[in-house]
Order: structure tokens, then sequence, then C-alpha cells
């Protein structure tokens, strides 16, 4: 019985040190927060900070929300939500800024459901939330691209080379889905180039900038984005090359050229006429050389048949002779 008593006596030390030191290890991970949060009435239970590690939850980050959304003055948020937000990869202080920031701005309504929706999209919740607050100036073209400027042609040839600034504002309603920075530069920027076109003289567009502005803010290029754009202002606006002359200039050496080709065509053409024109000529003297070979044949035959005597000859030779002599007595005389 005595060794029986000793068993249970060790027994129960096991356990009484065993809940001891659970005790003391709970009492050191999670007391401080669960006093901090209840002082501040964040209103976190210490299961709920136990649980949170089993969960894989950091209850510090959380609890520090808690007390965040609570010193601020917002709508209670509840813990598990915050603890589904963490476990969806997404910045719980992130948002809890956010929140507390528009809050503070009160023009800005922003949901905790929205800003997570926000957050979890990838776009930066708090950035967001700063530049509906403080707008953000966007240069037009962007600072590090190719081109410095946006070059456009009014309707009299002249080119005008145009920096724009473009400030913006978020639309926390749109941010999700909506397009971003580079779609405000790509629309604006063929809105300038747009107006400027349509402009008559490049001296208007010189005299009033802002005939260009009116143009494109009236377009509401903002549309599908995630800004609200606040205002375009010209930062800069050059004349470049004329356009218009050197076009001018092209459509006249082009024009030039098109003639010298189809002189050269003409050419060409004279020139084969004239070569088929001199093959005849040798076609006919090839026929009457062959047919001045027949003469000498046929007086043979005519001399053979006894048709031809020879003082017949001599009479057409006689004849022949007279035709040429005349002939050169009429030719220089005539010189």
């Amino acid at each position: 019985m005595l060794v029986l008593a000793n068993i249970w006596y060790y027994v129960g030390g096991g356990v009484l040190l065993f809940f001891s030191f659970a005790f003391l290890v709970v009492f050191m991970l999670y007391f401080p927060l669960w006093i901090q949060s209840y002082l501040t009435g964040a209103d976190v239970s210490l299961g709920d900070l136990i649980g949170m590690t089993f969960r894989k939850v950091r209850s510090r980050e959380i609890v520090q929300c808690k007390i965040m959304v609570v010193q601020a003055g917002l709508e209670d948020i509840p813990t598990n939500e915050l603890e589904a937000h963490f476990l969806s990869n997404g910045n719980v202080r992130q948002v809890t800024r956010a929140l507390i920031a528009a809050h503070k701005a009160k023009t800005i309504q922003l949901s905790f459901r929205e800003a997570t929706a926000i957050d979890l999209a990838g776009r930066d919740v708090l950035e967001a939330v700063q530049t509906s607050v403080y707008p953000k100036v966007i240069d037009c073209p962007a600072k590090g691209s190719a081109k410095h400027s946006l070059d456009a042609v009014a309707k009299d040839g002249i080119q005008l080379k145009v920096r724009a600034r473009v400030t913006v504002r978020a639309n926390l309603q749109q941010l999700i889905g909506g397009a971003t920075e580079e779609t405000i530069i790509a629309r604006v920027g063929e809105g300038i180039v747009s107006a400027i076109g349509s402009a008559d003289d490049h001296k208007v567009v010189l005299e009033n900038p802002d005939l260009i502005t009116k143009v494109v803010v009236d377009r509401r290029l903002d549309s599908q984005t995630a800004f609200e754009i606040v205002s375009i202002d010209i930062a800069d606006i050059d004349v470049g090359s004329n356009i218009g002359a050197r076009l001018q200039a092209d459509k006249a050496e082009a024009d030039t050229r098109v003639a010298r080709a189809n002189a050269e065509g003409r050419r060409a053409m004279a020139v084969a006429a004239e070569q088929e024109k001199l093959a005849a000529i040798e076609r006919s003297r090839a026929v009457l050389v062959e047919s001045e070979a027949e003469v000498p044949k046929a007086m043979a035959d005519a001399f053979q048949s006894g048709k031809l005597g020879i003082l017949d000859y001599y009479k057409l030779r006689n004849v022949q002779a007279d035709t040429e002599m005349r002939n050169a007595i009429a030719a220089g005389g005539s010189s």
C-alpha cells in the first residue's frame, strides 16, 4: 500500500508539474497579447490566441491590427475574418492601415470586403487610398520611354511636339479589373494627337493649348480604368518639322521618277520600232538583190531561146547608159 501511495504521489506531482509548465508557457506566450487586447477593447480571447497557433496564424499581427481598428474608431471587424484574410496570403496590416486612412479622410467609402478584395487582386490598397486623397501626377509620355514627346501634325502640315501631365485620383470602385496607368497614358496620347490633327492651323494650338485639354477631357478617357482624371495640363509644346512640305516634296520626287520611267519606256519603244524598220529595209534589200540575181538568168534564157539578139542587148545597154548619164546631169544641175 505504501508503494502504491508513492506511485500516485509521483503521478500527481508529474501531472501538476506538467500543467504548471503548460500554464507557464501559455502565460508567457499569450497573456501579454491577451491583456493588451483586453485593455484596448479589441476583444480577442485567450482561446482565439491559442487557436491561431494551431491554425498557423501570426497572433501578434492579428491582435495589433484589431487594436488599430478599435483605436481608430472603425466598425468592429471579426477576428475570424482577419485570420481568413491572413490565411489567403493577404496583407492584413496593409488592409487595416488602408481602412484607417479611408476613415480619416471621411470622403472615401471603403469596406473591409472591398479592401481585402483589392489586396488579394495584387493591388496596393494603401497606395490606392493615398492616391484617392492625394492625386497622382502621370507624365505623358511616361518617364523613361523611348519617345520624349507626343508628335502630331495639324492640317496645315506643321508638326507639334507636346508633353503633358495628367493628374489622376484612384477610383476604388473600379480598382479591381480596371485598366492601369499605361492605359491612361495611351488614351491621353491618342486624344492629344487627334485634337492637334483636327486643328486647321498650328498657330491656334500654340495660342490656346487649353483647347487640346478640353477636347481630351470631354472624351471621358478614364472610363473602365482604375483612376479618375482630375485634369490634363500641357507642360511643354514645341514646333517640329514642316511635314506637309516634306510630303509634297516627296510626292514631286515620286512624280518625277514616274515621268522619267514613262519617258524611258517611250524611248525604248521608239528604239525598238526603229530597229524593226531597219530590219524591214534589210529584208527589202535582200529581196532586191535576189530579184537582181534573176535578171542575168532571164537574159541567158532569152539568148538561148532566140527571143533576144545581140543588137537588142546592145540597144538595151545604150538606153541604160543614156538614162544613167541623164540622171547624172540632172543631179549635177540641181546641186
